[in-house]
């Protein structure tokens, strides 16, 4: 990065920075999940608190789908700038539905399109930030997406830790208007990036229409869809799980639902920095057995143990860490005719997984009488799943090994059309 010009630092530093926020933000609703579900709070059933986020589930859906054909249309600079908005605007109702609290109804519907809004801003942002930092550092794809995913990551794991300052300061809101403004500001400064052209994936086919979906494809949509149950099952139901179930305290509920978003984060660090020693393939095999080992400790847990719920969510945190990022990496190398849509694909696959989850959990809890231990242990089948489709994955078709080998040899004018663009995340 050294080596770029000013503008494109400057793009560069837009692009990882609203990694960042965008943690922040898409951790909010999960992250004040205890005041959203008190009796003094918003008062919402288990049901209606996992119902909250289908909105959020179907509109991401939607979005990363259609982002790719609309990035052609619009440019991707509109669509992520739009991305944008649409989280400032999720943030915005947030702190709003606070006047409405004494009006259940009305509130929830607040919260719905509060979270609808959050959807379209991660389905339109997230994909997009990932085409543009494996464009703007081609010779390490795998690398930019894993920091980029890094820094999502650490905002995920420093929502959960500005809510339980905000909620001892006595406004828990203060983390939906700190995120508000950091998107606003961070809105006003990429206004005014070119974010051209150059920073997206060229030649690349549009999802749907006429073009054919490759057998491939839903390999990896499949990966991305059960990755999003096992993370969403950790990140939305942590705390209430430590809360309601471990008899844990709102700091260690705050605690667990942090150390499983800093995992995360320190898995997808560590990995972008030892990839040189130690194969990402070989990595991306083994994670998914981490996941499922801390699925079932959790199933095993008793209401005398909440603390070892902390080091459970941990385990699973660390097992979710790269898997996301390097299955977006490895599906845009692989499926190089459909690259530019391959992340919106995936970004919509895994949000149909967390609707799955986000939803889910409330109606097996109260029609069929299943605790929240009870069904991270059945989940434990997903991740084993994972472990399948993972190795499928790694296994690359013959004809990208024979592809590999022959990479080294390139045409002058191909080294020099890459070189300018930097190769160090």
């Amino acid at each position: 990065m050294t080596n770029y010009p000013l503008a494109r630092r400057k793009e560069v530093a837009a692009v990882y920075g609203a990694g960042l926020i965008q943690g922040v933000a898409l951790v909010t609703f999960p992250a004040a999940g205890v005041v959203l579900t008190s009796a003094t709070g918003y008062g919402l059933s288990r049901t209606e608190y996992g119902g909250m986020f289908v909105p959020q589930a179907v509109t991401a859906i939607v979005s990363s789908l259609l982002g790719a054909g609309l990035a052609r249309r619009l440019g991707a600079k509109r669509i992520f700038l739009i991305g944008l908005v649409a989280n400032l605007a999720s943030m915005a109702l947030l702190v709003l539905s606070r006047f409405a609290m004494s009006e259940h109804a009305l509130a929830y519907v607040v919260l719905l399109v509060a979270t609808g809004c959050l959807g379209v801003g991660f389905g339109f942002t997230v994909p997009t930030l990932n085409t543009f930092a494996a464009a703007f550092f081609p010779q390490k794809v795998d690398k930019a997406v894993l920091a980029l995913n890094a820094l999502l990551g650490s905002g995920t794991a420093l929502a959960p830790i500005l809510v339980a300052v905000f909620v001892g300061l006595g406004f828990w809101w203060g983390l939906p208007v700190l995120a508000g403004a950091l998107t606003l500001g961070l809105l006003l400064f990429s206004a005014r990036l070119p974010l051209g052209p150059d920073a997206q994936a060229d030649g690349a086919a549009v999802m749907g229409g006429r073009t054919k979906l490759p057998f491939r494809f839903w390999v990896f949509a499949g990966f991305a869809l059960l990755y999003g149950v096992c993370e969403t099952m950790n990140g939305n139901w942590a705390s209430l799980y430590m809360t309601k179930e471990l008899g844990a305290s709102a700091t260690q509920s705050s605690l667990a639902l942090t150390v499983f978003w800093g995992m995360v984060t320190a898995g997808r660090v560590l990995f972008a920095l030892v990839g040189k020693w130690l194969p990402e393939r070989a990595v991306f095999q083994v994670l998914p057995l981490l996941v499922a080992a801390g699925f079932v400790v959790l199933a095993f847990l008793q209401p005398s143990q909440p603390l070892f719920g902390i080091p459970a969510f941990a385990l699973a945190g660390f097992g979710c860490s790269a898997l996301l990022p390097l299955a977006i990496s490895f599906g845009q190398a692989e499926l190089k005719a459909i690259a530019a849509s391959m992340a919106g694909g995936l970004i919509a696959s895994y949000q149909i997984g967390y609707g799955i989850a986000a939803f889910g959990v409330g109606p097996l809890e109260s029609r069929l009488g299943l605790s929240l231990g009870t069904i991270y242990g059945a989940t434990t089948g997903v991740a084993l799943a994972l472990v399948v489709l993972a190795a499928l994955i790694a296994r690359r078709p013959a004809r990208l090994v024979t592809e590999a080998a022959r990479a080294p040899i390139q045409s002058p004018t191909r080294t020099s059309t890459v070189t300018h663009r930097g190769d160090q995340p």
